[in-house]
């Protein structure tokens, strides 16, 4: 009997001592995260200065594993080699404005792992002190745990594009001052060529400025410089072009429209510019030829680029993006620009798509669904592709069909973001997949959502134990029950 108790104590004894080790594991796993990066650092991004962070141990005052380097171009290759030193493979720093740019590129070619990170991802835990050094601990630590996602760059060739059309519309903004300077000056002038003309930068009003500018000032003959597509008639501009013209205000719409001028030879360079990257960035492989583009009603737009750009992007892309309802030329030059041709970084159309932000972004807690919306960002594919959606009010294509089905439902805004949405999930396929594009009229989508209708009220008459008949149709059986 004694043998039998001494017996069940020690496998009681035994089972406490595994249910201990057990709480001990599942205490360390809770408390502590797998390294997913043993050779990381982090760098603290500054205009002066850099704090990297390395190796860090127990003491945070460790001299050997945190230092400072100036964020002079020296500084710069000593953070290098500091790197290279204590044998660092990853390296994660934050998007602190354009102070990154530098460090990145220069890591990237030395060839080490970088890890580009939102600001928002790396904040100190409330209530901790926050300084330059700290940050940099903070970075190291959580990259350490591979607990930073890295922001999505493309290729180097697609940064060099897209850098030059994001200076072509910094450009175009730049520009747009001085037309708002020029009309400024006319309206002084009580010249109300802007009530008259819609785009005084058009032919018929660059005329006519440059006929002020050079001394006419009668409205008549003024009015003969317009040109046959203008809408207004010639009474009608003569009569708008009946102001005072004072010299500090003609001064002023001279000095405004040289500026104007300036800048559109700029954009012509920049033109120049992006064609001549695209030509670098073509496949090498031979494509069939384009279909010929049908002629546009609305003719050429003020800041469309100035070189073929659908077939340029055909080129290096190896598909027709155009052939996409609601993607112009400037919309298919961003995509590209932005996002690159490959997209093999996006494992699925729902990664892409989380990453522009055109997919609800869920809040739950407690059962219960906070919110919904959007993620909010500055995504410049983004905001291309929400353009293209609000394009498509007038199109008679399914995409303008589900457009205008969506804002009877949602909302102009909602239905802006639903259809971006869709327009991007056929950008991930064709990019990824070199999928063509099959266009489909709006009577066939307005079939397909007939159908989609007839099943839906199908389904809910068995449900309710009825059955839905056609016009002249004779009930074949009585309906079963609803369960």
């Amino acid at each position: 009997m004694a043998a039998r108790t001494d017996k069940k104590n020690a496998e009681q004894q035994q089972h406490n001592q595994r249910q201990r080790e057990k709480q001990t594991r599942r205490k360390r796993r809770v408390s502590t995260f797998a390294v997913s990066h043993p050779d990381a650092a982090g760098i603290d991004i500054g205009s002066r200065s850099h704090w990297v962070c390395v190796a860090l141990t127990t003491d945070v005052h460790d001299v050997d594993a945190i230092r400072e380097f100036s964020a002079y171009t020296d500084g710069l290759r000593g953070i290098v080699a500091f790197l290279r030193e204590h044998g660092v493979t990853s390296v994660a720093m934050e998007s602190t404005g354009i102070y990154w740019i530098p460090l990145f590129e220069l890591l990237v070619d030395e060839g080490f792992e970088v890890f580009l990170v939102n600001a928002s991802y790396t904040k100190q835990v409330k209530g901790r002190p926050k300084t330059d050094r700290r940050d940099c601990q903070w970075i190291y630590r959580l990259h350490h745990a591979g607990l930073l996602a890295a922001a999505y760059r493309p290729s180097g060739p697609t940064c060099v594009l897209r850098s030059y059309l994001r200076q072509r519309q910094t450009l175009i903004r730049y520009g747009g001052r001085h037309i708002q300077h020029m009309q400024k000056a006319l309206e002084q002038m009580n010249v109300k060529l802007t009530e008259v003309i819609s785009d005084i930068t058009g032919v018929t009003g660059q005329k006519i400025i440059r006929a002020i500018l050079d001394g006419e000032r009668d409205p008549k003959t003024l009015s003969r410089l317009r040109d046959k597509a203008c809408k207004a008639d010639q009474a009608e501009i003569a009569r708008a072009l009946d102001g005072t013209f004072h010299e500090e205000h003609l001064f002023a719409l001279k000095l405004a429209f040289e500026l104007w001028q300036t800048y559109q030879e700029k954009l012509d360079q920049t033109d120049a510019r992006i064609a001549q990257q695209l030509a670098t960035m073509k496949l090498d492989r031979p494509l069939p030829e384009l279909v010929a583009e049908p002629k546009r009603n609305h003719g050429h737009k003020p800041n469309e680029p100035r070189f073929g750009v659908r077939q340029a992007v055909y080129g290096v892309v190896g598909i027709d993006l155009l052939a996409i309802e609601g993607l112009a030329e400037t919309t298919a030059l961003t995509l590209v620009a932005e996002i690159g041709t490959d997209v093999s970084k996006f494992a699925t159309v729902q990664n892409f798509t989380s990453w522009l932000g055109l997919c609800p972004c869920l809040k739950k807690t407690g059962g219960k669904v906070k919110s919904s919306r959007t993620r909010p960002g500055a995504n410049r594919a983004a905001q291309a592709l929400r353009l293209a959606a609000n394009g498509l009010w007038n199109s008679k294509s399914a995409m303008g069909a589900y457009y205008r089905r969506m804002k009877a439902r949602l909302g102009a805004p909602q239905a802006i973001t639903a259809t971006a949405h869709k327009l991007a999930r056929r950008v991930y396929y064709a990019l990824k997949y070199g999928m063509t594009y099959v266009k489909q009229t709006q009577e066939q989508y307005e079939e397909l959502m007939r159908a989609r209708q007839i099943n839906a009220l199908q389904r809910r008459a068995r449900q309710l134990g009825f059955q839905l008949l056609a016009p002249g149709e004779v009930p074949s059986q009585q309906a079963a029950p609803a369960p």
